[in-house]
Parts: C-alpha cells; sequence; structure tokens
C-alpha cells in the first residue's frame, strides 16, 4: 500500500512538473512574441550606416524569431512536416519537441488580411491536431501595419482547445 502511494505520487510530481516546465515554456514563448517588434524595430538602427536587418516578410520573421528562441530554448527545430489534410500537407515552422510546442508564424501582408489569416490559421490548427508533438499551438501573427482591424477579436475567435490541441494565437504589436 505504501509503495503504491509512493508511485502515485511520484506520477503526480511528474505529470505537474511536465505541467509547470510546459506552462513556462509558453511564457517564455509568448513574452518572445509580444516583444519581436521591439526588437525588429531595434535591428534597423546600427552605428554608422553599417547594414541592418529588415523584417519584410514571413521568411524575416522566421529568421529572427529562432534567433530569438534559442535563447531560451536548445531545441528549437525547423520545418518539420505535418501529416496530410484536406489532400495537403505543410511544415511546422517551429517545434519544442521536449516541449509538445509548435509555433505556426504568419506575417500580414497586401492580400494576407485578418480573413484570410483567420482561414489560414483555422486550416494549420486541423493540421497540427494530428502531429505527435504538438499539445499546444502557438500562431505569432506579425502585423506591424496594423492591417488586422480586430486583432483581440481574432485571437479571442482561435484562442482555445481544439480537438485536444491548445491553441494560442498572438497578433503583435498589440497597439494596446
Amino acid at each position: 500500500v505504501i509503495q503504491s502511494f509512493i508511485d502515485e505520487l511520484a506520477e503526480y510530481d511528474a505529470e505537474h512538473l511536465n505541467s509547470e516546465i510546459s506552462v513556462n515554456a509558453i511564457n517564455l514563448v509568448e513574452n518572445t512574441c509580444k516583444r519581436f517588434h521591439i526588437v525588429s524595430q531595434q535591428l534597423l538602427s546600427r552605428y554608422n550606416g553599417r547594414p541592418t536587418i529588415e523584417v519584410k516578410d514571413e521568411y524575416d520573421v522566421q529568421y529572427v524569431l529562432h534567433a530569438l528562441l534559442l535563447l531560451n530554448f536548445g531545441d528549437v527545430r525547423r520545418e518539420d512536416w505535418t501529416p496530410s489534410y484536406a489532400g495537403g500537407c505543410s511544415r511546422v515552422d517551429f517545434i519544442l519537441k521536449n516541449k509538445n510546442l509548435v509555433i505556426e508564424v504568419k506575417k500580414t501582408r497586401k492580400g494576407l488580411d485578418a480573413k484570410h489569416i483567420g482561414e489560414q490559421l483555422m486550416i494549420d490548427i486541423q493540421r497540427y491536431k494530428a502531429h505527435p508533438h504538438c499539445q499546444t499551438l502557438i500562431c505569432f501573427v506579425y502585423d506591424p501595419e496594423g492591417r488586422i482591424a480586430n486583432p483581440r477579436g481574432l485571437e479571442n475567435d482561435l484562442n482555445g482547445i481544439h480537438q485536444g490541441i491548445s491553441v494560442i494565437v498572438m497578433i503583435a504589436p498589440s497597439g494596446v
């Protein structure tokens, strides 16, 4: 009976520890995304006219975000394939495999507004639910020009549990 209790306690502690680690990882990724715009603006300012890094498209967002994620995570994997959904498959932008956390990156541009971003994210959510290492999906939408008129509304529409995975949508800069 005592051994059974000890085993149960050890299992509870392991689950609790994994839960704390996951929450901490999510918080670190969220903070990185919230401050991304500040970082991208800072990268534009260099001494003596030296070349800068300008975030112009989604690939640039991925490039800078990858470097920022490496500050807090030793194993940041890029471009893992998702299982097929509706006749197609796509690549995960980043995966923190040991945290069961997937990060999808979008950047608004002309022709990619709130409606289209929302549609793309809904498709991504469907694809990632089948990924073996996706318990949490963080969708980071970088919107430096403010093309999304109601960012909190889009976040609220998509945030939550979707068929077993936790989805967190973050649109930055927040403007709030």
